[in-house]
């Protein structure tokens, strides 16, 4: 690592520092929405491919028509200049603290030169300034160590919290308020979201485009980063083969036979004999691979084939039941409000919604969230859970937004 000042220079943020009453992004035509504006706080020893994950994910989010949906600038603690990366480059970072005013997300990446922070639990003093721009209601996101940052400065308190696996134990004796979690990728309490280390942070970042837009956009961007486009924040960080031998079967053969009849009832055995093993067998190397059991792989899958039936598509909540592979709506529900926090019917509003709609025959299938009989008319009238109102959490309190972290 090098702190000269004459070492290479790469480039971060905007050519303008935005001010502490600027609003997030550029002002918006009328009717639209203004874009969502994510602040990265990149400090001395700053991970570079972590600090490149924002950019590249929610830079990269777009609408249907092409729209930007984001806005990322980086900044420091301090006035523009260099700031220290853990490789032989400095960046610019051509922004102050006073862009954390601006911001509706701040994101905090990992840093190997937390100092005090790391060692005693302790914000320094630059970094408590920093921190003061905050507005009450902005979204708190970090990945790997970035997590210190948040708790030292009592965000995390009482929350569950997710970092790399070699800091859990570390992170754990250093903030013992926090319930720490060393298997799962990422961890969304609504208005704080961590996450495990390095490429968990694009899985964290697809997550929040894909909480904030619907599937369609974050597996969009997932194509165009060329990552797969879900992994569940439940999903264990570490696993055991993550590139089987090549002199082992593997389990890839069994998941694109399910994938492709995820409308069928599908059995642990029928899946087994894909590849020519036992269950027992099947179900360990399944396990060691994906990091998951098949059932929940399965549930998983077709959790993700309901949300992406609902957002595109004008079907009836039993029919996507059916196609997704869930046989019946309530079995649906069930499933969704377990992985989502909403039921079917508030999921399809919302993104709707969102999409700018196409009208109540497209918005309402009749149905509540219960199963009973739905006024079309007037359903629009209704809070929406998963754009911003409350529901229940996954422990029935009433007092955070909605969770989507894996039950399974």
């Amino acid at each position: 690592m090098t702190d000269s000042t004459d070492s290479s220079t790469g480039t971060a943020g905007t050519p303008d520092a935005p001010d502490a009453e600027s609003t997030a992004g550029p002002d918006p035509e009328p009717g639209r929405r203004p874009r969502h504006r994510v602040v990265v706080l990149a400090l001395d020893g700053v991970l570079p491919f972590e600090l490149g994950i924002p950019q590249r994910i929610f830079g990269r989010a777009k609408s249907p028509e092409g729209t930007p949906l984001y806005d990322v600038v980086t900044c420091s603690v301090r006035p523009p200049g260099p700031v220290r990366t853990d490789a032989d480059f400095d960046i610019l970072v051509e922004n102050g603290p006073e862009a954390i005013a601006t911001a509706d997300t701040v994101l905090v990446p990992a840093s190997y030169e937390l100092g005090p922070v790391y060692e005693k639990g302790v914000l320094t003093d630059e970094l408590a300034a920093a921190l003061a721009h905050l507005r009450p209601g902005t979204r708190l996101v970090s990945i790997c160590t970035g997590g210190y940052v948040l708790a030292a400065a009592g965000f995390l308190d009482g929350r569950p919290a997710s970092t790399h696996w070699s800091s859990a134990a570390h992170f754990q004796r250093t903030f013992p308020r926090i319930r720490v979690d060393a298997d799962v990728l990422f961890i969304d309490d609504g208005d704080v979201l961590t996450s495990a280390g390095v490429a968990a942070g694009i899985d964290l970042c697809l997550h929040i485009v894909r909480r904030d837009h619907g599937t369609a956009v974050a597996n969009d961007v997932a194509r165009r980063t060329v990552v797969p486009p879900h992994r569940d924040g439940g999903q264990a960080q570490y696993i055991q083969r993550p590139v089987p031998d090549a002199q082992l079967a593997t389990t890839t053969k069994a998941r694109a036979w399910a994938l492709a009849r995820l409308h069928e009832p599908i059995q642990l055995r029928d899946m087994a004999e894909q590849e020519s093993m036992s269950v027992r067998t099947f179900t360990r190397r399944f396990r060691e691979e994906a990091g998951i059991s098949p059932g929940q792989w399965l549930v998983q899958q077709r959790v993700e084939r309901a949300r992406h039936l609902l957002e595109a598509t004008d079907l009836s909540v039993d029919r996507i039941a059916r196609d997704a592979g869930f046989g019946t709506a309530q079995s649906m529900r069930q499933h969704l409000q377990a992985a989502l926090g909403v039921a079917p019917t508030v999921y399809r509003r919302t993104f709707r919604a969102v999409d700018g709609g196409s009208g109540a025959g497209a918005m309402c299938d009749g149905t509540d969230e219960n199963g009973g009989p739905q006024d079309c008319v007037t359903a629009f009238d209704e809070p929406s859970a998963a754009a911003g109102g409350r529901s229940r959490s996954r422990t029935g309190s009433t007092d955070r937004p909605v969770t989507d972290r894996s039950t399974a």
